[in-house]
């Protein structure tokens, strides 16, 4: 059990959670006007979590044949023989269970929603094969989190034409521009094998300008959002901050060079939504009565 867990964890690239984690905690953070309660957070995680894990082991399953057949992803554990299609499945199965699980758990709204967000996000695993717009399905898969955690923690759509629309925006195209980069690994494959992606189809050159792009209108969304949060100067540091590190992560990535991708996709990535995440607390902490104005 130990070592199927384990294998499972490392099939759904685990770690990667820290993507869209803290999106949805700063959401929930600004519904609530501060820490949501205890449970409400526990829920909001799970069903996060169990999201992800569906969603990614429903990517694995499709798209065992195209990994089998290329170089870069034959060590997969579908096509490495490390776990069965059937296992991975059921893996699909009991997540979605548990996600709509924790959804109810949370609110009748929330759970209803539950449906139509995993349809959206089983979505992205036929995308690649009919359209080169894949990476901002993705996006939006991910974008979905922040606005899933507000209907969460308040139990209703009122509100998601505010500040946190501007986050959603902010994570969906953070998401496209970083898949992009790292979708240029299989740009000569991908064209080979008759799939659709921005590097397929316009080069790599031209899939690092419309990530570049892409990164810029993720920054323009995050200063909307303190903005219209009513943020303070902590929270304009941390956006700041991620504003850098996405230069540097653009700066590392070159056409003729993708040597780097995984420092760009993986590290720097990760530390983002994990710095906005701390900013946005410490700044309501530092408000009176710990609420955004």
């Amino acid at each position: 059990m130990i070592d199927s867990t384990r294998k499972v964890l490392s099939m759904i690239k685990f770690s990667h959670s820290i993507f869209a984690l803290p999106f949805a905690l700063q959401a929930a953070w600004l519904a609530a006007g501060g820490r949501p309660a205890w449970d409400t957070l526990l829920w909001i995680v799970l069903a996060a979590v169990c999201a992800r894990t569906a969603a990614m082991s429903f990517n694995r399953w499709v798209d065992r044949d195209v990994d089998a057949d290329n170089p870069r992803t034959a060590g997969r554990e579908i096509p490495a023989g490390v776990l069965s299609a059937n296992f991975v499945l059921g893996v699909v199965v009991v997540a979605s269970a548990a996600f709509i699980a924790a959804a109810f758990q949370l609110n009748a709204l929330s759970g209803w929603l539950s449906l139509p967000v995993l349809a959206v996000l089983f979505s992205y695993s036929g995308m690649k094969r009919v359209h080169f717009s894949a990476h901002l399905v993705l996006g939006l898969c991910l974008a979905l989190a922040p606005l899933a955690a507000w209907i969460a923690v308040t139990g209703s759509v009122s509100g998601l034409a505010g500040p946190v629309a501007f986050l959603a925006l902010a994570v969906l195209t953070w998401v496209a521009g970083f898949d992009l980069i790292y979708a240029c690994q299989d740009a000569h494959y991908d064209q080979e094998a008759g799939l659709h992606s921005i590097p397929a189809r316009f080069g790599i050159a031209g899939a690092l300008r419309f990530s570049r792009t892409l990164h810029l209108i993720t920054v323009l969304s995050l200063a909307a959002f303190t903005w219209t949060a009513g943020l303070s100067w902590i929270y304009w540091i941390a956006v700041a901050m991620a504003a850098g590190l996405l230069l540097y992560e653009q700066s590392l990535v070159k056409p003729h060079d993708l040597s780097r991708v995984n420092l760009a996709f993986f590290t720097l990535n990760g530390w983002i939504g994990v710095l906005l995440f701390v900013g946005l607390v410490l700044d309501m902490g530092m408000l009176p009565g710990g609420h955004a104005s």
